[in-house]
């Protein structure tokens, strides 16, 4: 069985970009003929335990993504890049922690004329962690988060082919 799992990085628990990445996991996953729909990290809701030493949520969200065949991960645009909030999380995986998973970087960005340099930071962390990352990434503008189906199928249009054929190695 594939282990899918969906990462959100937004500080707000629950947010339009959490509601974006569920709706873009469902489009991967008929596409890339993922079966049974993926689980959720929302890391707002890990709040304090993210810097606490250790802690029981934080370590089987840690688990839970280094054990991930397919891990698409969503992250607002803050300050230019990614959350400070998925920088810290995924700084506890160990080198090359995603190294047998497939990811798929969704960027939410303000201004879409802004967008490369986020995706591009996003594609590099994930791959930097030895995941083979999705080209391209998947980038929405903040007012497309509340119906994202549209972008995300153009997008699926593109990527699904690389998916599939990564997906269907890695597991």
């Amino acid at each position: 069985m594939t282990r899918f799992t969906v990462l959100v990085a937004d500080p707000q628990p629950r947010s339009s970009v959490y509601t974006a990445a569920l709706s873009a996991a469902e489009e991967i996953g008929a596409r890339a003929g993922v079966r049974g729909a993926p689980e959720a990290i929302d890391l707002a809701g890990l709040g304090a335990d993210l810097l606490a030493e250790t802690s029981p949520a934080l370590e089987a969200a840690l688990e839970r993504v280094a054990e991930s065949d397919v891990l698409l991960v969503a992250s607002p645009q803050a300050h230019g890049t990614y959350t400070g909030l998925l920088k810290v999380f995924l700084d506890r995986l160990p080198e090359l922690g995603l190294g047998h998973a497939v990811a798929v970087p969704l960027t939410v960005v303000d201004d879409l004329r802004n967008s490369r340099g986020t995706e591009e930071d996003l594609r590099v962390l994930l791959a930097d962690l030895g995941a083979w990352v999705a080209e391209p990434g998947l980038v929405l503008a903040g007012d497309e988060t509340a119906r994202p189906e549209r972008v995300v199928r153009a997008w699926a249009d593109v990527a699904a082919p690389g998916l599939y054929e990564a997906v269907s190695v890695a597991v």
